[in-house]
């Protein structure tokens, strides 16, 4: 399979709701942010729930760091209403933070690589930095749902290689080292870590 690491963006138009009410989301609406777009496979199940409600509890912090959040699977709009209007006790995602796309004619889901010969979404995240480049992505199978937690680990280290030009090491954190990507350089960084 292809990867869109390091590539732009697909472009995408389509349905969404949000707070109740359907719009028209374009790609081109978050030009100059960065974008973090995830794919569920399908409304009314049960890990989706989970992991939309933890992007939306969470949301305020994208925000911060100038990144917007779209959800999307090959649900109708009218599926993704009922859903934000059904509480969370009942399964439900009602007080969503970010729009839901319906990808019901399934293209967006093929552009981005996560259908299934099923017809549903793999569970994709893809982080696009603010001139349209996918600088990451994750696709987990359908049974596992994925981090918040390290979606923000991984904005902030593009965010900080973007405005710093260093690189981030494994499992690194803002206020951790980083290192020039150099060979000579780059020893300043190993020297102090394996002097810990």
């Amino acid at each position: 399979m292809a990867t869109l690491v390091g590539k732009p963006c697909p472009d995408f138009t389509a349905e969404a709701v949000l707070n109740g009410q359907f719009l028209t989301v374009k790609r081109d609406d978050y030009k100059g942010k960065w974008l973090i777009v995830f794919f569920y496979p399908l409304d009314f199940t049960f890990v989706c729930p989970t992991e939309i409600l933890a992007f939306s509890d969470r949301y305020e912090e994208f925000k911060k760091l100038n990144c917007e959040v779209l959800g999307a699977s090959v649900d109708s709009k009218f599926s993704h209403l009922a859903w934000t209007e059904r509480p969370r006790n009942l399964g439900g995602i009602q007080g969503l933070q970010f729009p839901l796309l319906a990808d019901l004619n399934k293209t967006i889901s093929a552009d981005f690589g996560v259908l299934t010969e099923e017809g549903v979404a793999l569970r994709g995240l893809f982080l696009i930095d603010p001139n349209g480049i996918v600088q990451h992505a994750t696709i987990n199978n359908l049974s596992v749902g994925r981090s918040v937690d390290e979606a923000l680990r991984v904005l902030n280290a593009f965010q900080y290689v973007a405005e710093h030009g260093e690189v981030c090491p494994a499992n690194w954190k803002p206020g951790a080292d980083t290192m020039v990507a150099d060979w000579n350089k780059s020893k300043e960084y190993f020297g102090k870590a394996a002097a810990k």
